[in-house]
């Protein structure tokens, strides 16, 4: 605590006399642009990994930066999405996962949590789709990769629970909202975002456009090695084309760049209507 207490007094003395006239203008309102919804893990710092400045990002955290669908629960997550894109008219929402989460390790060993911590069992329970979406078609895999593939399917499954509410579907309709997956490597400082077209997570500068999926976010997905590991990808530059496979993930599917199934299930007809409108 007194390390905290000094740091408090320097922020006093230091940054906000530095600052005084950003936090007068705070004072009046705040117009972040950005709705960061990630993680509570304290290796997780929204503001410092993107280096924004105090007001420009407008953050929700939880164990496991979980959505819950509208109408699933009462929690405070459906309130601040609401207040930040109707009253703060928030055009951009990131939904950023990272490595080595430990709500998702939870999530892969929910029957050891029931006795030990029934309050995180119960939470954890918002990311069934999740965890049944693991359990169904990622049974080949074990350890770190499984644990990589449920943090990037978890960061996919929100972006789909987003979409239930009214308020983002409706500005997604209008071309008002964009939704971004990220995933954030802990040990690298490198973020990863989802490419709807090559159905994959790529380096931010890698992605084939800016589109997102509107209605449909859930394609299987694979991590990038270098993400967890700090090796380079031999295809990093490389553009993969989307091909048609089948919907049903099996290990016979073609892999990914990182060796995980990926399944497309949308042709490009499909593809075109619904990125129609998006930003």
């Amino acid at each position: 605590m007194k390390k905290i207490i000094e740091g408090l007094h320097r922020f006093q003395a230091g940054y906000f006399e530095s600052h005084r006239d950003l936090f007068e203008q705070l004072s009046h309102g705040q117009h972040p642009r950005i709705l960061f919804i990630t993680c509570s893990d304290s290796r997780i710092d929204p503001n410092l990994i993107t280096q924004a400045n105090v007001g420009e990002l407008f953050v929700i955290r939880n164990a496991g930066n979980i959505i819950p669908p509208f109408g699933a629960t009462n929690g405070g997550e459906g309130a601040s999405i609401e207040y930040a894109i109707t009253a703060l008219d928030i055009e951009q929402v990131i939904v950023c996962g990272h490595s080595h989460c430990g709500a998702m390790k939870g999530l892969l060993k929910m029957s050891k949590l029931a006795d030990k911590m029934p309050l995180v069992y119960e939470w954890l329970k918002q990311a069934e789709a999740t965890r049944r979406l693991i359990i169904d078609n990622y049974s080949h895999l074990e350890g770190e990769e499984l644990l990589q593939i449920t943090v990037a399917e978890n960061v996919l499954t929100q972006l789909e629970n987003l979409n239930t509410y009214p308020i983002v579907r409706s500005r997604l309709h209008q071309g008002r909202l964009s939704l971004h997956g990220w995933i954030y490597g802990i040990e690298t400082g490198e973020v990863l975002t989802y490419d709807p077209k090559v159905h994959d997570f790529v380096n931010l500068e890698s992605r084939t456009d800016n589109s997102e999926y509107i209605y449909n976010l859930h394609p299987s997905c694979s991590v990038a090695k270098s993400m967890f590991y700090g090796i380079p990808d031999e295809n990093d530059d490389k553009v993969q084309p989307s091909e048609p496979i089948p919907q049903t993930i099996n290990p016979n599917l073609p892999r990914s760049r990182s060796g995980a199934a990926r399944s497309n299930r949308l042709s490009p007809e499909q593809e075109q209507r619904i990125y129609r409108g998006s930003t």
